[in-house]
């Protein structure tokens, strides 16, 4: 199929070959295939499949690895595998993307976060409407040109802060 194929033993072979591979596909036992997809994926995201055959899948069964993105067998034909190979590099993309939405939803939410404190901080402080807490958070970014989120924090900090200091001076 035009493919070449690195064979690696350890996993400092595998780390020597990973910038040369556009996928990696295991050929390990199942209990395993684990610790060898997360030294894969700690040096670089590629696609990891499994080569599965009379040594990696016991005829007792075992529990496959969510984040594999494939499987291929032996007795595949060409084209079964350049199809199976396909679906892996789709399925590798299709989960990136998916990690990265969640990623970016919970830095989002943590910045939801700093922002709801810092409102709270404001209203008692100032003793304004949480909407006008949101106003002067939002107009005290725009004056200092920074995010709304890192004025939340800076407040926030500073807040608690002054109330550590207050409690440890009794």
């Amino acid at each position: 199929m035009g493919l070449r194929v690195y064979v690696a033993l350890t996993a400092k072979e595998m780390a020597s070959m990973l910038d040369l591979v556009d996928a990696v596909i295991l050929s390990v036992q199942p209990e395993r295939m684990l610790e060898w997809r997360k030294q894969v994926t700690a040096l670089r995201p590629v696609p990891v499949l499994l080569w599965c055959d009379h040594l990696t899948f016991p005829s007792s069964g075992c529990k496959l690895d969510t984040e594999l993105d494939g499987m291929l067998t032996a007795t595949m034909s060409p084209s079964e595998l350049h199809c199976s190979l396909l679906l892996g590099f789709n399925q590798f993309i299709e989960r990136r993307g998916w990690q990265q939405e969640r990623e970016q939803l919970l830095s989002k939410l943590e910045e939801r976060k700093w922002i709801d404190q810092a409102k709270t901080v404001l209203c008692e402080v100032k003793q304004i409407s949480e909407a006008e807490a949101y106003d002067f958070l939002r107009k005290q970014a725009m004056n200092e040109r920074k995010r709304i989120v890192d004025v939340a924090t800076s407040i926030v900090k500073v807040y608690q802060l002054l109330r550590d200091q207050k409690q440890g001076g009794r």
